[in-house]
């Protein structure tokens, strides 16, 4: 588990909007790296690229490469299913499946995969998950509960267990605590700092102050107004783009004179 990514030059259309252009980065294994910048700047957009999520959206496309260790997710004949198993998404808002049980959420993925599995397995596989997700303390009296009844830390947290169970190798989120209340996103933060250990982590966050805790390096975007491409403006070490970045954009942005 836990890969590297390099992107190329990659743009990112929507029909024939260019939304994102011109974004190279590698990203280091058992490292989390924050996307930080302004709304509308595409860093959602680009983290969407990573798994292949975008594509849900009609009209969406690619140019250039991102690579697995190695591995085009966009070489013919790559499908999409496998490439969102290795590459895992956790979304902004917590969305635990409403009809299902706690530990129904989270096999939910391996289900999904096909993946016949024994109830002792499963069993397993579940309080390691939560165990992974730092949740089996707290709901492990009440697994067959519905996962929705959960506060919005413990769905987030719920989620995050589903998204681990499939044994991904990289972990997407997109702004993850935003909707969570100061306890429940410091759960989460030292949550990530634990999950990098095996997995390759890639967050997308409004929370400067977030991203400098979490964050071992920062990728910093912006645009050049409505209508144009978000921009990668610098990626560098997180403590040199909050104290020593080499873009006046970054150091305005970071400092809070725009954004």
């Amino acid at each position: 588990m836990s890969k590297r990514i390099e992107v190329e030059d990659l743009n990112v259309y929507y029909g024939d909007f260019l939304a994102v252009e011109g974004v190279s980065m590698n990203i280091e294994p058992r490292t989390v790296t924050a996307f930080i910048g302004p709304s509308g700047c595409g860093k959602s957009t680009f983290l969407r690229t990573l798994n292949r999520m975008h594509e849900v959206i009609p009209g969406a496309r690619v140019e250039g490469s991102v690579l697995v260790d190695g591995e085009d997710l966009y070489a013919p004949g790559v499908d999409p299913v496998l490439v969102r198993r290795q590459v895992g998404m956790v979304f902004q808002r917590p969305n635990p499946f409403p009809t299902m049980s706690i530990k129904e959420n989270v096999l939910a993925g391996v289900r999904l995969n096909n993946k016949r599995i024994s109830k002792s397995d499963a069993d397993a596989l579940v309080e390691q998950s939560l165990r992974g997700a730092n949740l089996w303390e707290e709901v492990k009296d009440r697994l067959d509960k519905p996962g929705a009844g959960l506060s919005g830390g413990q769905q987030q947290r719920l989620c995050i267990a589903r998204t681990i169970a499939v044994s991904p190798d990289v972990v997407l989120m997109d702004e993850p605590c935003s909707a969570l209340d100061p306890i429940s996103t410091y759960a989460i933060e030292e949550l990530i700092e634990e999950l990098k250990n095996e997995f390759t982590i890639v967050i997308v966050t409004h929370n400067m102050q977030q991203a400098s805790r979490v964050s071992d390096k920062t990728a910093f975007f912006n645009i050049a107004g409505t209508g144009k491409p978000g921009k990668l403006i610098e990626f560098a070490e997180t403590g040199t783009i909050f104290t020593n970045p080499t873009q006046k954009a970054t150091e305005d942005y970071v400092s809070g004179r725009f954004g």
